[in-house]
């Protein structure tokens, strides 16, 4: 009987089932061995490509600093606007600002500085109580200075706020939560009527204060807030008993006088 042609290729595999059996190989017909090969990891026990197919891991948040060293070193401007800071800012523009107006009050500053500073800071501290938005009406908006003005302020500023924010980690959350920063908001727009007061050294407290709370809920940290909470409060009674002597000795004056 003549063989086809084919009939020498379909017996390979025959030949092959037949040399693996006699080398003790018990696979199943139609199963052959196939060697280890060294595929590496599976891509879903690598965390990387984890990130990878996620669109990578999220970059780090900046820092006030960051954004603020940014922002006067960026060349395509030539002025700074407040405006533009509550752009930049984004959710953190309300206790970014509040920090920038209040911290200028803690240095010794010429008289009527804190008025200036303190009517921004009224604004501000309403909308955290009222729980929105920054906004600040145009004439106060539409201030701006120049770009290496804001640079050359960065540059003596940056290092302490950054040394600041170093210190601080989100921690004791329920003193920063929404209901709380409504509450904090209040006490800032009480600090901030006393630091627009013409009162000798009675400014320098009460926005310290403020700057600390601004800082803790800047980076979520409660201790910052309760520190200065516990300092604001301190500064009341300070600023109420300034307050209190100065009225009794304008009496114990006028009454001399026309006695």
């Amino acid at each position: 009987m003549h063989r086809r042609a084919g009939d020498g290729w379909r017996a390979i595999p025959h030949i092959v089932w037949t040399l693996a059996m006699d080398a003790d190989h018990k696979s199943p017909p139609g199963d052959y061995p196939v060697p280890a090969r060294d595929i590496g990891p599976s891509p879903d026990d690598d965390p990387e490509s984890e990130d990878r197919r996620r669109g990578g891991p999220k970059p780090p948040r900046k820092t006030l600093s960051q954004i603020l060293t940014e922002i006067g070193r960026d060349p395509a401007r030539d002025v700074v606007a407040v405006d533009d800071l509550i752009a930049h800012l984004g959710g953190r523009g309300r206790a970014g600002l509040i920090l920038i107006f209040a911290f200028p009050n803690v240095l010794p500053a010429p008289p009527g500085l804190s008025g200036v500073l303190g009517l921004p800071l009224l604004y501000l501290s309403v909308q955290m109580m009222l729980g929105r938005l920054p906004w600040l009406p145009g004439f106060i908006g539409d201030r701006s200075m120049p770009r290496e003005r804001f640079a050359q302020l960065m540059e003596r500023l940056g290092p302490w706020l950054g040394r600041a924010e170093r210190l601080l980690r989100p921690r004791w959350s329920l003193l920063v939560s929404h209901g709380a920063e409504r509450v904090l908001g209040a006490l800032c727009l009480v600090l901030a009527a006393v630091l627009a007061l013409p009162i000798p050294f009675g400014n320098i407290l009460p926005a310290f204060a403020i700057c600390l709370i601004a800082l803790g809920i800047l980076e979520r940290d409660g201790v910052w807030v309760a520190a200065g909470t516990v300092v604001g409060l301190g500064s009341l009674l300070l600023v109420a008993g300034v307050v209190y002597a100065l009225a009794k000795s304008a009496i114990f004056i006028l009454l001399n006088a026309f006695a």
